[in-house]
């Protein structure tokens, strides 16, 4: 992959892969490979109703994980 998908559903699909199949290590490591910033990425897709869980390494829904 080249570029990370500008559309926000196949942007969480695209990090989730490569976090998972361990391209990276961390979304900082992602971030900084792909020359996007950890913070406005986190902050986009947090306004499309996901965070970031770095217990699980993946982008979940808001609230997911919670009682």
């Amino acid at each position: 992959m080249d570029h990370l998908p500008q559309d926000p559903m196949m942007l969480i699909s695209a990090v989730n892969m490569l976090l998972r199949d361990d391209e990276f290590d961390t979304l900082e490591d992602l971030c900084v490979y792909f020359d996007r910033d950890v913070e406005a990425m986190k902050a986009q897709l947090l306004a499309e109703g996901y965070v970031y869980s770095e217990t699980q390494r993946q982008m979940r829904p808001v609230g997911y994980d919670e009682p």
